[in-house]
């Protein structure tokens, strides 16, 4: 069979609400927003900025639910400012066929990184 990676989840322009440099590693993302973007914890994911074009993978923990937190950690700290605009996506390996009929989960958060109603 023959496989493709396509989009899994997207969340579309959240607002980076914290950096902890001095933590181990990864992005916080509200767990409000991991569910309703179909995200789980560990879960390999890419960052975009939109504010500075900076890229870069890491892994997601999850953040206290209803928060609206969006914390980068460790060195991927330094590539965000709080206020940043983001877009994060996760990818998945699936059958071209399959592919065919996948729809990603796709959010646009408010700008408090929270969920319309």
């Amino acid at each position: 069979m023959q496989q493709i990676e396509m989009l899994k989840s997207k969340i579309h322009r959240v607002r980076v609400t914290d950096a902890n440099l001095e933590y181990v590693g990864s992005i916080t993302i509200d767990e409000d927003l991991m569910d309703a973007a179909n995200i789980i914890e560990f879960e390999k994911v890419q960052v975009v900025n939109n504010n500075n074009g900076e890229r870069l993978e890491t892994y997601v923990i999850k953040g206290e639910r209803g928060t609206g937190i969006i914390c980068l950690n460790g060195a991927a700290a330094r590539k965000v400012q709080k206020g940043d605009i983001l877009i994060i996506v996760s990818y998945i390996q699936i059958d071209l066929e399959a592919a065919r009929l996948f729809k990603p989960a796709i959010i646009f958060p408010d700008q408090h990184n929270r969920l319309p109603d």
